[in-house]
């Protein structure tokens, strides 16, 4: 369930922004509460995360986020891999573009 999208994702804007509320992480990432939720847990558990409460803050249920120093190598193994990911996944659909204007091509040198 958290894949290495949601992990960067996750780890990327807790980094620009500590004090994220899992509302506004739920819906940067464009997924549920309960599923923003389960994710944090996650990272929390591997170590990768630490929330700590607010101290002068008046919702008890305010958290600020860190990622600790494995969280930090986590962060950069994470963005390699997602990075070749999406190219492998540009590199297809520069193929797949490139398929379509030909057969557009074709279709046009046919009809003439």
């Amino acid at each position: 369930m958290l894949t290495d999208e949601y992990r960067y994702k996750i780890l990327k804007l807790i980094e620009v922004n500590p004090s994220i509320s899992q509302r506004e992480l739920a819906r940067e990432l464009d997924i549920s509460l309960g599923k923003t939720n389960f994710c944090l847990k996650a990272l929390i558990e591997k170590g990768l995360l630490k929330a700590t409460n607010f101290k002068n803050s008046k919702k008890k249920s305010a958290y600020l986020y860190f990622l600790t120093p494995k969280g930090i190598e986590e962060k950069a193994s994470v963005s390699v891999r997602f990075l070749k990911i999406k190219m492998r996944e540009y590199e297809k659909l520069q193929a797949e573009i490139a398929e379509l204007r030909d057969d557009l091509k074709r279709q046009k040198e046919s009809g003439k």
